[in-house]
């Protein structure tokens, strides 16, 4: 935020003349000017502040978007178990991050690994943070933990998403933000005490490691320990496609994930009313927040159209539900550097996105890796990708606004290869800290058998055996229109005078 200049009496009374009121009318001056500039300031503040509320509620909204993502792409006998648990990723994810997260995060000062203050909310707001930076945080943060609940889709056993949904928001997603996002992390980019990693700090300015990797590693885990789906693969080792029921709720929530994407990254910014100091008064951060939505908008235009063209060439058919996945794909990869790239080298990130989904999909089914929504490939591999493509592209200008003058750069933007080792470190150690603390995690709640459910209970749906019905009625459940014992339903067929019977 730009800083008002000061009005001093004593510089100014020299400046009136001699008149014997001199004095009285400086202070007068003065008064008036520094009622204006706190006015200024004020508004400056409530316009910031406005930003990153709407900013959080469309991040938020993601979470329809997840969970329409999610109902779509299992089938209907799991429906509403799957959206019981987006539900209880926002709420438990609520709670935790209230408590603990947000402190573990963002607790400053502190030391490099671990946030200590703040814990539930106290001494909040600050000079450092309001509460509407908090709810956007915890807006990404059950972002993370919706994206490992597809991962883990239809043989879960609720409780474990209970216990899984809180540590990951309290605990494991906090610490990777506090690395990365908080002014003490040892590989932020915006650290303000010691020294940077590799003079650069890594840069994730919206999240592909942070919340992408983090959340499609915990997938990967827990995926792995859980096993694949019963008939995922038949008893030669073959992939069977257990498809969703409902490509409309796929594309409804791929929209409303898109739309949610503009809070997503460019309200990463938290201002909007920064000014740049250049020669160019209509040029400053509103101008940097504009761009990162176009960027945003290009990769996952870019990685669409490649799905679209690439799985048409591949298996022979044009495909909606790739189409959506090659689509979010785009988004992940470039969350991380919306904000220091060119919108052309936006439709690169895009494009290479899109075969590193298609790659690890390939991979996944040779290794009979089962995740019903792609998750962990798409947010894991496409985020890792993110990371890598913002130490290559990032532009010196860009990074400079956005951080600091004098940082290094991407390597095919001429700024060597700083940028580049920070982005490998992020991905090794985001990698590393997820799989020892959610790996274990999940290891533990199968031995406790609280992690699957049972075979019967897998066959028949979740939604009969866990959750009192189905999430569909196929019939009206009036005791008076059921049909009595023995009377069988047939259909009329013009061309035959004896009516069979509906099988």
């Amino acid at each position: 935020m730009a800083s008002f200049p000061t009005c001093s009496a004593e510089e100014l009374t020299p400046l009136l003349g001699l008149a014997a009121n001199a004095t009285a009318a400086a202070d007068y001056i003065c008064t008036r000017f520094t009622a204006t500039s706190d006015k200024f300031t004020n508004t400056t503040y409530a316009i910031d502040n406005t930003y990153l509320l709407f900013s959080a509620y469309l991040v938020f909204a993601m979470q329809l978007g997840f969970a329409m993502l999610c109902a779509g792409s299992v089938r209907a006998k799991n429906t509403m178990n799957i959206m019981l648990t987006n539900v209880l990723d926002a709420a438990a994810g609520g709670i935790s991050y209230y408590i603990f997260g947000f402190a573990f995060a963002f607790g400053g000062p502190s030391n490099g690994f671990i946030g200590k203050h703040y814990f539930g909310l106290k001494s909040i707001p600050s000079s450092s943070y309001d509460y509407s930076f908090f709810l956007y945080q915890w807006a990404f943060a059950i972002a993370a933990a919706g994206i490992t609940s597809g991962s883990i889709a239809e043989r879960t056993q609720f409780v474990a998403y209970l216990i899984y949904s809180s540590f990951l928001t309290g605990f494991v997603y906090p610490i990777v933000s506090h690395w990365v996002w908080s002014s003490d992390g040892w590989a932020s980019a915006s650290r303000t005490s010691g020294s940077l990693l590799f003079d650069s700090g890594a840069i994730d300015f919206a999240g592909s490691g942070v919340v992408h990797m983090v959340g499609g590693i915990a997938g990967l885990w827990g995926a792995l320990i859980e096993g694949p789906r019963i008939g995922r693969f038949d008893r030669s080792g073959r992939s069977v496609a257990l498809r969703g029921h409902s490509a409309s709720l796929v594309v409804l929530g791929t929209f409303l994930l898109w739309f949610g994407w503009y809070g997503f990254n460019p309200g990463s910014f938290l201002t909007i009313s920064k000014s740049y100091n250049t020669s160019d008064a209509f040029y400053g951060q509103w101008s940097a927040v504009g761009r990162t939505a176009v960027t945003t908008t290009l990769a996952g235009c870019t990685a669409a159209l490649t799905t679209l063209f690439s799985k048409r060439l591949l298996v022979g058919h044009w495909n909606v539900t790739d189409v959506c996945n090659g689509l979010l794909g785009g988004f992940a990869a470039i969350t991380s550097g919306c904000a220091v790239v060119e919108p052309w080298a936006a439709i690169v990130c895009g494009f290479v996105a899109s075969w590193v989904l298609i790659g690890c999909n390939k991979l996944a089914e040779k290794l009979k890796f089962d995740d019903p929504l792609e998750a962990a490939q798409l947010h894991g591999g496409c985020g890792a990708w993110g990371l890598l493509f913002t130490g290559l592209f990032a532009k010196k200008r860009y990074v400079h606004e956005v951080y600091a003058t004098g940082r290094p750069y991407g390597l095919f933007m001429g700024g060597g290869g700083k940028l580049l080792a920070a982005q490998i470190i992020q991905i090794l150690v985001i990698f590393g800290w997820v799989s020892a603390t959610m790996g274990p995690l999940f290891y533990i709640l199968k031995k406790l058998k609280l992690l699957r459910v049972s075979k019967e209970d897998e066959l028949q749906g979740m939604d009969m055996t866990r959750h009192g019905g189905f999430a569909y009625i196929y019939q009206d459940e009036d005791s008076s229109s059921h049909p009595p014992p023995g009377f069988t339903m047939r259909k009329i067929e013009p061309s035959s005078a004896t009516p069979s019977p509906i099988v």
